[in-house]
């Protein structure tokens, strides 16, 4: 996968030079149509490469995407919130209802139960039956 990804950055790398040295020409990018400049004070208008001007407006469209897609998925983010907060309130009444329902059981089940329970490691230890007994 990192073969794929350097090769795709090396690519597209390539191909960025490429559109840098094809349009090196100087271009004037007017802010505002002509018209506003009166009212505006001044020319807004900046003159540069070409291959920048480019640039500027695909960073500007990407940058408009995330903006609007962060937006869109606000809602979703909200609902899981809510649903992590429902699990772990589930869970917390899952916790409270096993001690008491293994009361109602007999030891076999009750034992098994509390050991199901226990985290890994903590103190637990099995018992193998000795052989010829």
């Amino acid at each position: 996968m990192r073969v794929l990804r350097l090769a795709f950055v090396i690519l597209l790398a390539i191909v960025l030079i490429g559109v840098a040295l094809a349009n090196r020409q100087m271009v004037t990018v007017n802010l505002f149509p002509a018209q506003f400049g009166q009212y505006l004070g001044g020319t807004w208008s900046l003159t540069m490469p070409a291959f920048i001007a480019f640039l500027l407006v695909v960073m500007f469209g990407v940058v408009i995407g995330l903006i609007w897609e962060w937006l869109r998925e606000a809602g979703m983010r909200a609902e899981l919130s809510r649903r992590a907060a429902e699990l772990a309130r589930l869970e917390r009444e899952v916790g409270h209802l096993r001690p008491a329902r293994a009361g109602k059981q007999d030891e076999v089940l009750a034992i098994l139960d509390t050991a199901s329970t226990k985290p890994a490691g903590a103190g637990s230890t099995a018992v193998v039956p000795a052989a010829g007994r």
